[in-house]
């Protein structure tokens, strides 16, 4: 077949793919993750059932592929913050109040936990725990956070604390929890002589 004939199939093909995974983030904010199925995906997406099969064998394969999509979506928009001008700490303030926005938003249940342990997730944590490593440590050269904790830990200790972030009922709540998270960073301050009292 000719070249050009193989690129109009395929990009057909990721168009196709995409319009389902749009239609079932759709469907997942109307009526959430349980709601979703394969009749209503083909019916909204404006294809047959048969041609929804032929991308995607089962509701469990399309809910991952959104999820990866979710989660590659989510690791560019932190990754853009941390890339945007400001000192290591306005950065880093940024990407953990982002963070913590995001798993506010997290849907629950067991599908969700279904969701949440690929390989996907596993890579996307990975790369978002070394993002918070390098801005921790970057912000602790000047003095800004404390050096006494390697900064792995710390990355690790904002990840865990911010996954609270999921619980919370308000966006002011979150940006509560961001300022608690940063003051388990900053440096200890020496505790006041209090010999001469």
């Amino acid at each position: 077949m000719p070249k050009l004939w193989n690129e109009t199939i395929d990009a057909h093909r990721a168009a196709v793919r995409e319009a389902i995974l749009d239609t079932t983030a759709k469907l997942v904010t109307e009526g959430g993750l349980r709601s979703v199925t394969m009749s209503q995906i083909a019916e909204r997406t404006g294809i047959g059932r048969a041609t929804l099969y032929k991308y995607f064998s089962d509701i469990e394969a399309v809910l991952l592929a959104w999820h990866e999509r979710q989660v590659a979506a989510h690791l560019q928009q932190l990754s853009d913050i941390r890339d945007q001008d400001g000192t290591a700490v306005e950065r880093l303030t940024a990407v953990l109040e982002a963070f913590a926005s995001i798993a506010r938003q997290r849907h629950g249940g067991e599908l969700a936990a279904l969701l949440h342990q690929g390989e996907h997730v596993t890579h996307a944590e990975r790369h978002l725990q070394g993002m918070l490593q390098h801005l921790i440590a970057q912000a602790s050269q000047p003095g800004d956070l404390r050096s006494d904790v390697p900064p792995a830990e710390l990355a690790q200790y904002c990840l865990h604390a911010l996954t609270a972030a999921a619980a919370l009922p308000s966006q002011a709540a979150v940006t509560r929890l961001v300022a608690v998270t940063l003051d388990g960073l900053r440096p200890k301050r020496a505790a006041p002589d209090r010999s001469a009292e």
